[in-house]
């Protein structure tokens, strides 16, 4: 089912889900919510997924006789459609810099490829993960706007996981844009599947106020510990057990986000595998 009478020059792809439709000739409505008893077409059925051959339940019209009578789901399908117009533009920007500047630099995973993940409206932006052969970064850009950015300043965002640095830049097709660098080089990830992966983890952590805890409590935690260790030598007690590890680092924001969900091949010592930089080299 491809066509429709009515709105959007009768293209299922542009309404939603829960479009509800009504028939022109009978004006017996098809609610997705219900779906249709006679056909056997279960609740939750959208208008587009029947079989080709349904036709309305009371006159038999074909579904092309069919009108768009309302839809809940009309802004979240124009929100949907936006997003994925932007990020079809930021996917093609850096497609274009890994083929003309980036494809035989030796830093590059070949084995990926430039994704737009998990993009979606936060606080009137548009925030997601790009994943490329030679980065995973976090990616604020703007709805319906231009951003004047000076390329290479810096600011600090919060999200409820939280603080984090994104570092302004502008392309040619996306215009100014935010990000924060989560990994570079993509060495460890041996499949784009595994990419991500890690980066719809992200995008799930980014937003539980537990990584927060995890991180911000960090330092307390190691000067309880450091405190515990200095009474037992004063005292010159001997434990029945090894002491807990003092804390000599905090989590790093990377390491709360992606929860040990990349490769574990990469080595301890490659120091370039964990390196976080704040832009994409290109």
């Amino acid at each position: 089912m491809s066509t429709f009478e009515g709105s959007y020059l009768g293209a299922t792809d542009k309404i939603s889900p829960q479009a509800i439709m009504e028939c022109k000739v009978c004006w017996t409505p098809y609610d997705p919510a219900e779906g249709d008893d006679m056909r056997q077409i279960d609740p939750g059925t959208p208008f587009s997924a029947p079989p080709e051959d349904w036709t309305c339940p009371t006159c038999s019209a074909p579904a092309e006789q069919f009108m768009v009578l309302e839809d809940p789901g009309a802004q979240e399908m124009i929100e949907a459609n936006r997003i994925k117009d932007i990020t079809a533009r930021l996917v093609d920007d850096f497609s274009e810099v890994y083929h003309s500047k980036m494809r035989d630099v030796p830093l590059v995973n070949k084995a990926l490829q430039v994704e737009a993940v998990g993009f979606r409206m936060w606080q009137g932006q548009i925030l997601g993960v790009l994943v490329s052969p030679w980065f995973m970064n976090l990616i604020l850009l703007p709805d319906g706007e231009t951003w004047e950015l000076e390329t290479g300043a810096k600011e600090v965002i919060g999200f409820p996981s939280g603080e984090y640095e994104f570092l302004y830049n502008t392309r040619p097709q996306i215009g100014g844009y935010k990000a924060c660098s989560l990994f570079s080089p993509m060495h460890e990830f041996t499949r784009q599947k595994d990419a991500t992966d890690v980066a719809r983890a992200v995008m799930a952590a980014l937003f539980d106020e537990a990584n927060r805890a995890e991180t911000d409590r960090s330092a307390d935690i190691r000067a309880t510990r450091e405190q515990d260790l200095a009474a037992a030598e004063a005292a010159e007690q001997q434990a029945e057990e090894p002491p807990v590890p003092i804390l000599t680092d905090k989590p790093t924001r990377r390491a709360v986000l992606t929860a040990g969900l990349a490769s574990d091949t990469a080595s301890d010592g490659d120091s370039t595998a964990t390196k976080e930089t704040s832009e994409p080299a290109e």
